[in-house]
């Protein structure tokens, strides 16, 4: 049984976060997939294109296989990318998680049928993520170094826009096409 790690993201752009993320679940899962969805149920797309945001991703290696979805939620890249005899963990931070297990999805066991399909490996942001304990089962912690818990790419395109410092936040091999796609 192979152990796909997706890591599902904007990546607008790649932070070092991510970066610290997929090595924190490189012993938990045999390969990391990144996936760039073409729309999100939370958010509209902005910013980078799908050509840069896979542009970042290959500069920053932090994958094994790229993918495009045309969907952003967990249970429609999972159903785009499973294979017989693979078994699907979603790498996120708590914030990603509280909202897959606490989103309206229209029936109140949807969470529990789209966790018989796949696992979270979740590692702590701002909070640790507490999952329900009938949930718990399919979610496992990804011990994080310090340091990453508030690096976003939000925080990256604010500083961007405000002329702070930003560099410390995107791994150095992106740091120029950062500049010249946020940077204007």
């Amino acid at each position: 049984m192979k152990r796909v790690g997706i890591l599902a993201g904007a990546f607008n752009p790649v932070t070092r976060a991510h970066v610290a993320l997929a090595r924190a679940a490189r012993p938990m899962v045999d390969e990391i997939v990144c996936v760039i969805p073409r729309s999100y149920p939370h958010k509209e797309l902005h910013g980078a294109s799908i050509a840069q945001r896979i542009e970042m991703l290959e500069l920053a290696g932090l994958h094994d296989r790229l993918e495009i979805t045309g969907s952003g939620l967990f249970i429609d890249i999972a159903r785009v990318l499973g294979r017989p005899g693979d078994q699907l963990f979603f790498i996120c931070g708590a914030d990603a998680a509280e909202r897959v297990i606490t989103w309206d999805y229209g029936d109140p066991h949807a969470i529990d049928r789209m966790l018989e399909e796949f696992s979270l490996l979740v590692a702590p942001r701002a909070a640790r993520f507490a999952a329900p304990e009938h949930l718990r089962h399919r979610i496992q912690e990804i011990p994080m170094p310090d340091g990453y818990e508030e690096i976003s790419s939000t925080e990256v395109r604010a500083r961007l826009a405000s002329g702070a410092p930003w560099e410390h936040l995107t791994p150095d091999s992106i740091a120029d096409l950062v500049r010249s796609i946020y940077a204007r």
